[in-house]
């Protein structure tokens, strides 16, 4: 009676070890295909954020162009002095245009903005007043590319580029409650005046990288800066470049 009480409980014994050794190859197969599907909705995300990010308008380039074509019959000097802030716009948005990775730093978007503002300014002369106040410790900051550069880009064409007398761009980072808020302000013509052509990068697009990079915890915040013009802010969690953002 011992030896078949023994038989039988070794039997279920071996059974509950097969099933449950059954069990774990299937939650081991069913992590492996989630950690798949993950991997491969990850590298989806990252190709459309590389498609999006290469949508940077070049209306601003081909106008440049055109300016320094003109200066040089009638202002070689200033044609000059253009032409070198062109190459040094270039060398800044260039290598930024050929990189895939999803973030890089604070500083080197203000950089890349504050030589395509230089441009602007032989443009528009006295029209344009630049406001720029991003402090040296936010610099190392991680922030998605191009974005800065977008915002600046509309804030010029919608809203200061066509107003007679021009106006004033701030463009300013600060940080609160660890996010990291970089705001572009204009004092433009306002919201829906100059009707948009379709091109540039656009803010939705800016929202679906935001989204795919920081799920919710990104946001793009558009409203209406007083007394007149446009406010956009770009508000994301705060983390230096290269670190990976806590859990």
């Amino acid at each position: 009676m011992n030896f078949v009480l023994l038989l039988v409980v070794g039997l279920f014994g071996t059974k509950a070890l097969m099933g449950g050794k059954k069990r774990a190859e299937a939650q081991a197969q069913a992590a492996n295909a989630m950690a798949e599907r993950a991997t491969l909705q990850r590298e989806i995300a990252e190709a459309k954020m590389q498609v999006m990010q290469a949508q940077v308008e070049p209306h601003f380039l081909f106008n440049t162009l055109a300016s320094v074509e003109f200066l040089i019959e009638t202002d070689p000097p200033r044609a000059s002095a253009m032409q070198r802030s062109l190459i040094q716009y270039l060398r800044a948005v260039l290598p930024q245009m050929r990189e895939t990775a999803p973030a890089t730093t604070l500083g080197r978007e203000a950089d890349m903005v504050r030589a395509y503002l230089d441009l602007l300014k032989m443009r528009m002369e006295e029209r344009l007043t630049v406001d720029f106040r991003i402090p040296a410790g936010l610099r190392s900051a991680a922030f998605p590319p191009m974005m800065l550069q977008s915002l600046v880009e509309n804030a010029i064409k919608h809203g200061l580029e066509c107003k007679q007398q021009g106006g004033t761009l701030q463009v300013i980072a600060e940080v609160a409650d660890n996010r990291l808020r970089v705001t572009v302000a204009d004092d433009g013509l306002g919201f829906g005046v100059v009707a948009s052509d379709g091109t540039g990068l656009g803010l939705q697009s800016i929202r679906e990288r935001l989204k795919l990079l920081f799920q919710e915890q990104g946001r793009l915040e558009i409203m209406v800066n007083e007394p007149t013009g446009v406010r956009a802010t770009i508000d994301v969690p705060y983390q230096l470049a290269g670190m990976k953002q806590a859990s």
